[in-house]
């Protein structure tokens, strides 16, 4: 029996229903993912390496991340780049190109890198959230009054709300979050970009140096390890590599899904890396040695009061959106190995409908689905709270993600993908990359791993103020 032709035109070639992503709801998505709490930390990483070294560390990570996310979206299809088959996750591209022990190593850094993001950004909103209530209570007291108060309380606030927005089934239906939480990424940039200047108009001067913080300032030791970890600081910051492949299927086609991704990752990488550069430069040139390690809740401004309250609401706006991002794959694939061990489980891959007054469709509920991603949030809040060493953990995230996740994997499935002949020119510098880029990845994650150790020799569990 011929199916009717419209029918044609509501799937696509996989069957599923048609996907209607653009180039620019795909770059919304990007730049939900990758401008997030790492922009906060970036005038302290170029306070570690100077005014030389700073900006051009940030322009090769850029340079790298684009480079390497151009040969990642020529992966989503296997084979014909028009129609092979689709590869819907990032671990479902490296099982179908690369297979084998690569692709059980691959899910478990990926994993790890998104469980991790998503442990950060819990940590994030509630110091942004904190940042609110204490800029309030410090211009009431006319600054006499240090205002400490513990981060427990905001992020089971930030788990609550993370469990309500989990019950969202996938990617598809959050374009509309992606897009507000870009909003609000563009908005506490902007804020913090408009301070920075206004402080350096205020000093009268450019601070900083061409070298960074000076010895003397540090020791020489912690000189090396702060080094380090800005480092991490940095990869952090443009650290989407790992749901590009997830962001990519969502897109339509014609045209080709890899080219729009392409023209969305170069707009996303461009505009990123413009407010990176004028984020961190303005707030080390506005606070030199003494850039917090945490620009807008650092306590670096005071006034205006109201204008840091909107920087930062904004902030736990665009991470609320952001931890939907990074998580989503994580639920993805657990739901699918769940549902693939027990296919005739009710509570696993029944729908259940409960139907509210005044609501014409009724909402859908699966018991698994509603179980286990609360008990992923409640997991990532508790850790948070254990753990809330802000730029310790960007660091040890970026440097855990960069080289395996964004290098790596990318390099070699395209050098699969497209044959690319061992020994060949192309195969050397695609090789020295990859090496380059493993060396960046090890020295980072050593700095963030010593800071954390030392952060650990003067914290008490579940007691930590601000």
């Amino acid at each position: 029996m011929d199916v009717p032709r419209p029918a044609f035109k509501c799937f696509d070639d996989d069957g599923r229903p048609k996907r209607s992503g653009t180039v620019w709801t795909a770059s919304a998505h990007i730049l939900t993912a990758v401008i997030g709490s790492g922009v906060l930390s970036l005038a302290w990483a170029i306070g570690q390496l100077g005014w030389i070294a700073g900006p051009a560390v940030m322009l090769l990570f850029s340079f790298v991340t684009y480079y390497s996310t151009t040969l990642l979206s020529d992966c989503y299809r296997t084979g014909d780049p028009v129609s092979g088959k689709r590869n819907y996750t990032y671990m479902d591209a490296v099982q179908s190109i690369l297979g084998g022990f690569r692709f059980k190593i691959c899910g478990l850094m990926q994993f790890l890198n998104l469980f991790g993001t998503t442990i950060g950004y819990t940590i994030a909103s509630s110091i942004s959230m904190m940042a609110i209530k204490r800029s309030n209570c410090f211009h009431e007291s006319g600054g006499k009054n240090p205002c400490h108060m513990s981060s427990n309380p905001y992020m089971i606030m930030f788990g609550v709300t993370e469990i309500l927005l989990s019950t969202i089934k996938d990617f598809h239906q959050i374009w509309w979050l992606s897009t507000v939480a870009a909003i609000m990424s563009f908005t506490y940039s902007a804020i913090g970009l408009a301070l920075g200047i206004i402080q350096v108009a205020a000093n009268g001067v450019f601070k900083g140096s061409l070298t960074g913080i000076s010895i003397g300032a540090v020791t020489q030791t912690q000189k090396i390890w702060r080094t380090f970890q800005a480092l991490g600081d940095i990869a952090f910051a443009y650290s989407y590599s790992v749901v590009l492949i997830e962001i990519q299927d969502t897109v339509r086609s014609p045209p080709a899904e890899s080219k729009t991704m392409k023209n969305a990752t170069r707009i996303s990488i461009a505009v990123t890396t413009t407010f990176y550069m004028l984020c961190g430069c303005m707030g080390y040139a506005a606070f030199g040695d003494a850039a917090p390690g945490n620009l807008l809740t650092g306590f670096g401004f005071y006034n205006p009061f109201w204008l840091l309250d909107v920087a930062n609401a904004a902030i736990v706006v665009h991470l609320v959106g952001a931890y939907q991002v990074f998580a989503q794959p994580i639920f993805a694939f657990v739901e699918k190995q769940a549902a693939a061990r027990f296919p005739d489980s009710d509570l696993v891959t029944k729908e259940f409908e409960i139907r509210f007054p005044g609501i014409r469709s009724p909402y859908k509920v699966n018991v698994f689905r509603t179980v286990f991603r609360s008990c992923f949030v409640v997991l990532t809040t508790v850790i948070s709270m254990l753990m809330p060493f802000f730029n310790d953990v960007v660091g040890i995230l970026g440097a855990l993600a960069f080289w395996p996740l964004t290098v790596y994997f990318p390099v070699e499935m395209y050098i699969k993908q497209r044959k690319v002949e061992r020994g060949s020119m192309k195969w050397v510098c695609l090789q020295m990359l990859s090496c380059g880029c493993l060396v960046v990845t090890v020295v980072a994650g050593v700095g963030s791993v010593v800071g954390v150790m030392l952060d650990l020799k003067v914290y008490k569990p579940f007691k930590t103020t601000y």
